[in-house]
């Protein structure tokens, strides 16, 4: 059951790592005080942001995780003398993981004493792990380095070497003509992309209330309100609200994620181009798609649905109808978990503003789990043309399984392009897809069967056309393994093309040419004469995808692409190191000092600090000399992409003939 619990929480806890803001709800400040010609006392003090709590290094196992110190080269340059010893803690019981839990609140004071080893010692580095906690909770990596110099109390604050600040200067653009980046807008997060989310949502409630666990408490809750009250509109009152505090209860559940919008403006985004998340995303979906296949159930705590009843039991009137919805969103979790997971992990590879989009999403989840409670309230004579319960719902879940699955390997697909790792190149998935729903078709036919199907019967005319259409998507996938059809249907779901087994001359979208360096692509627009096409991707970018098999493969588009502009293609979630010599630490206005190791750091450093920007994709046109020749745009439609292309080639051409003349 505690595994259960530690899912719940994931979705909450996974979508801040390796990154900090300068509104970091913890702020810290270091001293060092020298004790004796070889012992030091370091003490670490964090100010925690009012309702935010640091858990304890001592809280409880089977908790939240404990903060963790890990002090490099101890035992080689210095050794430890005692624990790291603690300022004042508060301890109380947790409700979700059942055990008492410690942490600090308003400010934490972490003190250390170390004896040298080694005389020459200059600077002790320590690496904190820790979790702050409000609504949800955020696991955060940070590097102290402790400076001794003979004995002086000092407030240590993050520097950067000259090698440091001349790389980082190199990054700062001098631009020309900024103002026209105004306006930047992507046509994917307006209403109608809204719209959109909304919709998959309304789909997958849909798609929820035909499941075993909700679709037999439609005759029941309705006959309930019915009976129960002393006039029909009554009981259509009640109906309605209750359908209403669904509806409610699922659009709260969004609210955490937009508590990120005020810690870090990029949190969201590092879910699509983290490696670890996106493992953890996909063993999290394999997790759900077995428990639908029927091998285990995944259920919140019993006593969770118990306490939820007994309430709206004693309270009566709106708040016990209320308590009466909270009760069946816990107790339909084991089948609207998995739903409600895919629906996160879509809204996440959608990218853009993932928190409205969550809220879109699940407001139409919501929405769509509580119609049928409010139409046959009105309509009770409709309850007789309910089909009944039966072994079609277990269908409906295996269905879910596999589709469950086949989401499950884009997550795996991300962290494999990211992390250059070269395994799941694109006819590789593409084959592990033709086996799922060529797996699904046979299901469907009644080839094999699952745990928890009933005897076996005569195939429903429903089960048998899922089924052909199954086995018919199966060949479309063929069709595009072996390059027949470009599945263009299903853009940026499958690695891209040039992520092939296959020999490719370009490593570029669509085969053209491309410099995935930015110094260099500079130079050689400069060489030729030809503006430039600046492209923030990312492997792990669906839009990017959509972008590039939708608009840019788009003969009129194409051809401007390859003839008219040099094409920079810069990767900000590439996980790959940079050389020794090119990593550096980049000084924000702030003081706040950012260390820049791989090829996706830098990128995503250089977009944020030159066009304020964080999301993917992301196109400016510019000159060789930098000046901008029209407002940046983002995922949007092939006329308007080559409408923009055009006015920045026309401008282009305007300002050579001016400088002739």
């Amino acid at each position: 059951m505690k595994e259960i619990k530690y899912f719940i929480l994931l979705f909450f806890s996974v979508l801040y790592v390796y990154g900090q803001s300068d509104d970091d709800p913890v702020q810290f400040t270091t001293e060092v005080r020298q004790i004796s010609d070889v012992e030091y006392e370091l003490k670490i003090r964090a100010k925690i942001y009012e309702g935010w709590h640091v858990y304890s290094q001592y809280t409880a196992e089977g908790g939240s995780l404990p903060s963790e110190f890990t002090y490099k080269k101890a035992g080689e340059d210095y050794e430890l003398v005692g624990e790291t010893f603690e300022s004042e803690t508060v301890t109380e019981y947790s409700d979700i993981f059942e055990v008492d839990e410690t942490f600090f609140k308003d400010e934490a004071v972490f003190t250390q004493s170390i004896r040298l080893l080694n005389a020459e010692v200059r600077q002790i580095d320590v690496n904190f792990f820790y979790q702050v906690c409000k609504e949800v909770c955020i696991p955060v990596d940070h590097d102290f380095a402790f400076v001794l110099d003979g004995g002086e109390k000092v407030t240590t604050e993050e520097s950067i070497d000259e090698h440091s600040q001349a790389l980082g200067e190199a990054l700062n653009l001098e631009l020309k003509n900024k103002e026209r980046l105004r306006g930047a807008g992507d046509v994917s997060q307006g209403e109608t992309g809204l719209w959109m989310v909304f919709g998959l949502g309304f789909l997958g409630g849909l798609i929820a209330l035909l499941t075993p666990c909700v679709f037999p408490m439609i005759p029941l809750t309705v006959s309930f309100f019915t009976k129960h009250s002393e006039k029909r509109s009554k009981g259509i009152a009640n109906a309605l609200l209750y359908g209403f505090f669904i509806v409610l209860i699922y659009f709260l559940l969004s609210l955490p994620f937009h508590i990120f919008d005020s810690v870090d403006s990029q949190v969201l985004n590092t879910i699509a181009t983290n490696v670890w998340l996106n493992i953890v995303f996909f063993l999290v979906f394999v997790f759900f798609a077995f428990s639908f296949f029927g091998y285990y159930e995944l259920t919140l705590p019993s006593s969770w649905a118990n306490k939820m009843d007994a309430a709206s039991t004693k309270v009566g009137g709106g708040i016990g109808i209320f308590f009466m919805a909270v009760t069946l969103a816990i107790v339909s979790f084991s089948c609207t978990g998995p739903i409600l997971g895919g629906l996160l992990g879509s809204t996440v590879l959608e990218e853009g503003d993932v928190a409205m989009n969550l809220s879109m999403g699940m407001t139409g989840f919501g929405l769509a789990l509580a119609l049928p409670f409010a139409l046959f309230a009105l309509f009770p004579a409709w309850l007789n043309s309910l089909p009944k319960s039966g072994g079609w719902m277990n269908t409906v879940k295996v269905v879910l399984g596999f589709l469950e699955l086949a989401l499950a390997l884009k997550f795996l697909s991300n962290a494999d392009m990211v992390g250059n790792w070269g395994i799941l190149k694109r006819e590789v998935f593409l084959v592990i897809w033709i086996a799922l729903f060529a797996l699904l078709s046979l299901y469907l036919f009644g080839v094999f069967r699952f745990p928890h199907d009933g005897p076996k019967q005569k195939l429903s005319v429903s089960r048998k056309l899922i089924g052909f259409l199954s086995a018919a998507f199966t060949v479309y996938l063929i069709l595009g393994a072996f390059q027949v059809s470009n599945l263009k249907l299903l853009s940026g779901f499958p690695p891209p093309t040039f992520y092939s087994v296959l020999e490719n001359e370009s490593d570029c979208p669509l085969g053209l040419d491309c410099y995935k360096d930015f110094e260099s692509g500079l130079s050689y627009a400069k060489q030729v004469n030809k503006p430039i096409l600046l492209d923030f991707t990312g492997w792990a970018c669906v839009n990017c995808r959509k972008m590039e098999e939708h608009v840019w493969s788009e003969s009129d588009v194409y051809e401007i692409l390859k003839e008219d502009y040099v094409l920079i293609s810069l990767y900000v979630d590439d996980r790959k190191e940079l050389p020794a010599s090119e990593q550096f630490s980049y000084k924000f206005d702030s003081g706040r000092v950012k260390n820049i190791k791989t090829i996706g750091q830098k990128w995503g450093t250089f977009q944020t600090i030159n066009f304020n920007a964080a999301s993917q994709p992301y196109y400016v046109l510019m000159t060789p000399e930098l000046e901008i020749l029209n407002e940046a745009v983002q995922y949007t439609d092939k006329e308007t992409y080559k409408n923009w292309l055009q006015t920045g080639l026309k401008r282009f051409e305007n300002r050579a003939l001016a400088n002739i003349q």
